[in-house]
């Protein structure tokens, strides 16, 4: 009898001991994109101490666990064409940090403000377009698999607030075309990395009613998806008066994660956020709050922050760095990272 209870006890402790080691962990990543294109202009990045780095190495000496990287379909430039990603894929894999990728769908930005059909699609049909972006959707991924690079997250399109390759995908026009193309990128997906996780991300995390109303949408052209991606910025909701300070985003993103996980039943990630470079303290402050928040706050249902161009300083003011190096914001990833 004592036999079998200790034999009992002991299988219990390895269950446990196993299901701890297979918890996925806290995802702590930066989309670092223009890597390649600060690279080609001769700029040099370096950590806190002066000393130089490459942008991949440096985000795993801060603690990031993770990189995401943006694909658009015929760029002006090489930079984010299928063929950079894959550069800047090779290093992710050699530093072992998972990887996302982010399809624009466009042949430059795409966001909320901007959805532009790819030069080479403006003429398509809806059956056609739809063949087009499952294509080279297959393609990008086919082209990462070959060179035996595991892609842990897809985004079928960035930031598609209101849907994608307007006007035909645009969702308050046509919610099922966009449902149906976004539909033919996941499936692409899938017949690639059957084990990617899908995700579908708008911006504006404080606002439920943006979420409610393109994942509804999805729901009811049934279109599949794994993870919710959110943009959490507190400067540009003050910005667009969604809020009236950083601590109010804090407080209604993670109430979105909560009640959207309810809602739809899948897990949530921060994709893209950042805080202003002119004022550090502050912003590590704040950046410490959302991945706290994100880690505790969310019920357990918010996998990961992820930092958008954290190396980006000047032209744009939510960046991490100043004079190429990472200013005490990045700390926040740091102290994250060793908790």
């Amino acid at each position: 009898m004592k036999r079998a209870i200790v034999f009992s006890l002991l299988t219990a402790l390895m269950l446990t001991v196993s299901a701890q080691s297979s918890e996925e962990p806290f995802w702590l990543g930066a989309d670092i994109s223009g890597t390649t294109g600060m690279e080609a202009y001769g700029i040099q990045l370096m950590n806190a101490q002066g000393e130089p780095r490459e942008n991949t190495a440096l985000m795993k000496e801060l603690g990031l666990n993770a990189v995401r990287l943006r694909v658009w379909v015929n760029p002006k430039s090489h930079f984010s064409s299928k063929e950079d990603v894959l550069v800047m894929a090779r290093r992710a894999k050699e530093h072992g940090m998972a990887l996302m990728i982010d399809f624009h769908y466009s042949d430059w930005w795409a966001d909320p403000g901007k959805q532009n059909i790819p030069a080479a699609w403006v003429e398509m049909n809806y059956e056609e377009m739809c063949k087009a972006l499952a294509e080279h959707t297959r393609e990008t991924l086919q082209l990462l698999k070959d060179h035996d690079i595991n892609v842990r997250w897809v985004q079928v399109g960035n930031e598609t607030t209101n849907g994608f390759l307007w006007p035909m995908g645009r969702a308050e026009d046509h919610m099922s075309q966009y449902a149906g193309l976004t539909k033919a990128g996941c499936e692409a997906v899938k017949a690639v990395y059957p084990d990617a996780k899908i995700i579908i991300h708008l911006d504006g995390g404080c606002d439920p009613k943006r979420y409610n109303f393109i994942f509804d949408g999805l729901q009811q052209y049934d279109c599949p998806w794994d993870i919710i991606g959110i943009s959490v910025y507190p400067y540009w909701d003050i910005e667009a008066k969604l809020e009236s300070s950083w601590q109010g985003t804090i407080r209604d993103f993670t109430a979105n994660i909560r009640a959207l996980y309810k809602k739809y039943h899948t897990p949530l990630m921060v994709v893209e956020t950042g805080v202003e470079s002119n004022k550090p303290e502050e912003g590590k402050q704040i950046l410490a709050e959302i991945i706290r928040a994100s880690k505790e706050d969310c019920e357990g249902h918010c996998l990961g922050v992820f930092y958008w161009a954290p190396e980006a300083e000047g032209h744009y003011p939510l960046g991490a760095f100043q004079d190429h190096k990472p200013t005490v914001i990045m700390e926040a990833f740091t102290e994250a990272s060793q908790q």
